[in-house]
């Protein structure tokens, strides 16, 4: 696997609905060498994209989002051969999606689900590497519940079958996300695979990605939370790991100008009634720890005209 893709020790994680081009170009502007991941992309919905359904926005990328990951989910060896294939163009890697909890989606085999038949999960990662010329990545969870924790056979399994990189979730999807990632077990994995291994699940600060890479051993983390409203997390705790400086965390004036940025962005490419509504999830993450944040947000959820967002977020900035 090249140097290039894993030349920084943290990397941005998948999360639908929010690591989509605008989200990945922020965090690019603070960090040249982290790993980018895409929204999980549905193998079957690429295939109606192949067959001339739109889906630009998903896939879009520019040129220095490399080094960047695309995440498939599917269960169909067939049709995740396909997406592969079909990305390849696109892709630094291909990641294999089979951690995510959702209902919907380990209702349809994929996802978590695929914890619990892991040679199914084998024959994708070998469908998957079949399809493309470019290094194949699984992320998964300790497991399915707290009593089938398989998370290092499944490993040393995916490593078998040819994932060239490992993303685990310290959680099982019984827990979705509540209580708290357990970091500790990850350096079991560790310690039973040969490729690398970045852990998730709570890095919301530095002091959190170092704690992380004590317990767990791994090579790196993978910041999801943490960088929805701060897109400099991932580049501040980049730069600690080679400095062993803590850059400060920015303040309000800089958080809502890139709350302002990244409105505009999503603007273009969705256009302003979308983007609008789509913002609103960000607002609590970009605007919190400062007096009257959440009446703020109150306001801002409600609000669909752009010029009073903006004079919203102008008067937070002065106050």
């Amino acid at each position: 696997m090249s140097n290039k893709l894993l030349q920084s020790r943290v990397s941005l994680a998948p999360m639908a609905g929010i690591t989509d081009y605008v989200l990945r170009s922020l965090v690019r502007k603070y960090s040249k060498n982290a790993l980018l991941t895409t929204e999980m992309i549905s193998s079957e919905y690429l295939a109606q994209t192949m067959n001339g359904r739109s889906g630009v926005e998903i896939l879009k990328r520019d040129n220095n989002h490399s080094p960047i990951s695309y995440q498939i989910s599917g269960h169909k060896p067939h049709m995740m051969h396909q997406a592969a294939a079909f990305l390849n163009n696109f892709a630094d890697m291909i990641d294999i999606n089979m951690g995510c909890p959702v209902k919907k989606v380990v209702g349809g085999q994929d996802g978590c689900a695929l914890m619990r038949t892991p040679e199914l999960a084998s024959d994708l990662v070998k469908a998957v590497k079949d399809g493309t010329d470019k290094p194949v990545s699984v992320k998964f969870r300790l497991g399915y519940t707290a009593d089938e924790m398989n998370y290092v056979e499944f490993g040393q399994k995916m490593q078998e079958a040819g994932a060239q990189f490992i993303t685990i979730h310290g959680r099982t999807r019984s827990q979705m996300y509540s209580g708290h990632a357990d970091w500790a077990k990850i350096r079991v994995l560790k310690e039973n695979i040969d490729i690398p291994v970045f852990a998730n699940g709570d890095i919301l600060s530095i002091d959190d990605a170092i704690m992380c890479l004590e317990q767990s051993g791994a090579d790196g983390v993978a910041v999801g939370r943490g960088a929805i409203g701060d897109p400099t997390l991932i580049g501040r705790i980049e730069h600690y790991l080679k400095t062993a400086e803590k850059l400060p965390v920015p303040p309000l004036e800089e958080r809502i100008q890139m709350l302002r940025w990244h409105l505009d962005e999503e603007i273009k490419l969705r256009g302003e009634g979308v983007a609008i509504k789509f913002m609103r999830k960000f607002y609590p993450y970009y605007l919190a720890g400062f007096e009257n944040a959440k009446q703020l947000r109150s306001k801002l959820v409600l609000e669909d005209d752009y010029n009073t967002i903006c004079d919203l977020l102008t008067y937070a900035q002065v106050r």
